[in-house]
């Protein structure tokens, strides 16, 4: 039996780890953690959990947690982690953080993209990117996972294969990503009010989205060389789904059999990734309540760009099933235990 622990638990992403957790028989939460709903039942804040969980909510004491639990998910606002994670912590838990803490390996950049003084930096060379299908291996061993920002993964799983083979040049990459408004959490904001999200679509961020240079990043390990992208998101009126059309200048001439051998050759045997066949577009609502990534392209030859495509669920592949996967990993579980879930439709 897995016990778990999860600070941040009445957000979004935190309730969605709770909504997958208790649906298995080797894990077993035990802390509920939320600040602000200090010794309210968990269950008369998220209803959907009336007469599943009697548990009340803790406060974010990790250092007691650490106690009670073998993996604590961190599903709390950047810069929380990392003012309590400490070597005595570590000594005795694994650590999957769901916020940007120690995603970024510059601590000067992630310090000037989110505007915070990084409260643990000694510990972010270690902890490992939590991107499964690329840093497996790595993850098995972690004592912190980053777990990636919603965002990257779509970003990344969709041009990964691309970048790797050098059938595009990386630095004319060109990122056009929309999400649902779960991406912006569950605390009271004016922008993701009904009126305001409603028969509504618009950029934000634009240029200046802090999961750029997390992108970037990552992209740039796979190209082995510094990698500049254009990135702009967009709110769209739907509760959940990221979907990303990315555009990029070919390197060379290439045929529909060649990227697709490329997308194969890293994902066929990746339970997760589903490459869809020839002329098929991923779409947010063959892919919600899942794990799962959709991925697709499109050769251009008038103006030698490629189109790559790709679907998740924001709140799954994008946060908590990752880091549930992540967690699988970490304790020498089958990848997919916990998370068979078929996508929701309608």
């Amino acid at each position: 039996m897995i016990k778990a622990g999860i600070i941040g638990s009445t957000g979004y992403a935190g309730g969605e780890l709770a909504r997958l957790l208790l649906q298995r028989d080797d894990v077993e939460i035990k802390w509920y953690g939320s600040r602000s709903y200090i010794d309210q039942k968990y269950a008369s804040i998220y209803q959907n959990m009336f007469k599943i969980v009697d548990d009340k909510c803790m406060d974010d004491n990790m250092k007691e947690l650490a106690d009670q639990v073998d993996v604590i998910f961190t599903a709390t606002p950047q810069g929380l982690c990392s003012t309590l994670v400490n070597e005595e912590i570590l000594s005795k838990v694994k650590i999957i953080d769901l916020s940007a803490d120690f995603r970024i390996k510059d601590v000067a950049v992630y310090e000037k993209w989110y505007k915070l003084t990084h409260g643990s930096p000694e510990y972010i060379k270690e902890a490992v990117y939590g991107l499964p299908e690329v840093n497996r291996e790595k993850i098995k061993n972690a004592r912190i996972i980053a777990n990636p920002g919603c965002f990257p993964t779509c970003s990344f799983l969709s041009t990964y294969p691309l970048v790797k083979e050098g059938l595009i040049d990386p630095n004319t990459i060109i990122i056009d990503a929309k999400s649902g408004t779960s991406g912006a959490g569950r605390s009271a904001k004016v922008d993701s009010l009904f009126c305001e999200v409603n028969e509504n679509i618009k950029a934000y961020g634009v240029a200046s989205h802090r999961h750029t240079p997390e992108i970037e990043e990552q992209l740039s390990y796979a190209a082995g060389k510094p990698v500049v992208i254009s990135f702009t998101p967009h709110l769209v009126p739907m509760n959940r789904g990221i979907l990303v059309t990315a555009y990029a200048s070919l390197t060379k001439e290439v045929t529909w059999e060649e990227v697709r051998a490329a997308y194969d050759k890293y994902y066929k045997d990746e339970y997760f990734v589903r490459v869809l066949d020839k002329d098929v577009v991923p779409q947010t609502r063959w892919v919600e309540g899942s794990n799962f990534a959709d991925v697709n392209f499109k050769i251009d030859p008038r103006t030698n760009r490629i189109v790559m495509m790709g679907a998740i669920d924001n709140m799954v592949k994008g946060a908590a099933g990752q880091a549930i996967q992540n967690m699988n990993l970490l304790f020498g579980l089958p990848e997919n235990t916990g998370l068979k879930q078929i996508p929701m439709f309608p």
